[in-house]
């Protein structure tokens, strides 16, 4: 690229970004659709403590774009996904999306991973009036009706109720709660407070492990001390490997439940045996078991791109790519913004076989209740 022109592009870049929220939201109206192709833009963790839900995230959406695509695309458009790194940490994520944004390069937003990534970048979202699919998170916090933002999954507060339950119903009264330290963690800790006080149980030991879980000998500590019959882990990634290990052996007979965002595929491999009988909130369909039709037609896309690894990550990003696939054939030929979030919110009842997606056309979009539990075993599958 020539200097005169790379510095334009830049200048303009910057224009962009620093026009008043009225004038961003017109030029970066229509960006992301280029002839016959249109982009959809993606940040997510590709490294960092996170990484494996985002490589989950990158292979289950492409897997689905790449069938999509086969079948002539969306009203002949090929669609593209661009994911860009952020290595989960919110201003990585903020830059990146800005940059979606102010160079008009995506048309929409796909499962951007992390609960304060999406805090960090729903404000933008709103302004720039750009669709977004399926963020990678369940928080509650960020299910407040936002008209741009059409969540698919089920959330952590009604994971963790169920964990709750579940738990109260076996008699369990010394229920200890680990969180990450962070904004998801502390809020999740806050589910888990209110959900265990519904079931009149309140927690043994609160204790907050590092992202990177640099004090986990001192949760550890924390944990035997208190010397809970189960604990309700509110972690997530690969803090929740060690911490795990960690339990089995410090407490062997420790009852151990956590929610769907405690461990990525690469996590549960990492456990091996350690993570027998730990249980989980699934928010999709066991992706190893092709009972229903959903699963059948993922773990095909899955195999077309050589892969035989079905996870749940990547079943949910596949879900989710769906999801914003059938938004975008409801716009028609000649979509633009306002038509997808229509056709978005119009969505009832959708059933892609055996997972079912409605939105019932009022804010905060939330298409699915889903959750069920699920316990694994020391080959990091679930039971049947």
């Amino acid at each position: 690229m020539q200097r005169r022109q790379f510095v334009t592009q830049a200048l303009a870049a910057t224009a962009v970004l620093a026009a008043p929220a009225f004038l961003r939201s017109a030029l970066a109206q229509e960006g992301g659709i280029a002839g016959k192709t249109l982009s959809i833009g993606c940040s997510a963790a590709l490294s960092g403590p996170l990484a494996g839900f985002g490589q989950d995230v990158k292979a289950g959406a492409e897997a689905a774009l790449a069938h999509i695509n086969g079948r002539g695309g969306i009203h002949g458009r090929t669609l593209q996904l661009h994911v860009v790194d952020d290595a989960y940490v919110p201003q990585r994520t903020t830059e990146n999306v800005q940059k979606m944004i102010g160079q008009g390069s995506a048309f929409a937003l796909l499962s951007c991973v992390g609960t304060p990534n999406n805090t960090a970048i729903l404000p933008l979202v709103e302004d720039a009036g750009m669709p977004y699919v399926a963020p990678f998170t369940g928080a509650s916090s960020l299910r407040k009706g936002a008209r741009n933002v059409f969540h698919v999954r089920a959330s952590y507060t009604d994971e963790v109720r169920r964990l709750a339950q579940r738990l109260a119903v076996m008699g369990l009264q010394g229920i200890g709660v680990v969180y990450l330290d962070n904004p998801y963690g502390r809020e999740m800790l806050e589910e888990a407070t209110r959900a265990l006080a519904e079931q009149n149980v309140k927690p043994s030991v609160q204790a907050a492990l590092a992202t990177d879980g640099k004090n986990l000998n001192e949760v550890l500590a924390q944990v035997a001390q208190a010397r809970p019959t189960a604990v309700l882990l509110a972690t997530a990634g690969a803090a929740s490997v060690g911490l795990v290990r960690g339990l089995k052996k410090e407490a062997p007979g420790l009852l151990m439940a956590g929610v769907s965002a405690t461990l990525s595929s690469d996590g549960l491999k990492q456990l091996g045996e350690a993570g027998s009988g730990l249980a989980l909130t699934l928010v999709m369909p066991d992706p190893q078991r092709a009972r229903t039709a959903l699963v059948r037609d993922y773990q095909a896309a899955m195999r077309a791109r050589g892969s035989e690894d079905f996870t749940l990550g990547s079943l949910e990003a596949y879900v989710n790519m769906r999801v914003l696939a059938e938004g975008l054939e409801r716009a028609g030929a000649d979509p633009t913004r306002a038509k997808l979030r229509n056709a978005l919110a119009g969505i009832r009842n959708w059933d892609l076989g055996g997972f079912v997606v409605d939105y019932s056309g009022q804010t905060p979009y939330v298409g699915s209740r889903y959750v069920d539990m699920g316990v694994l075993t020391g080959a990091g599958r679930f039971r049947g």
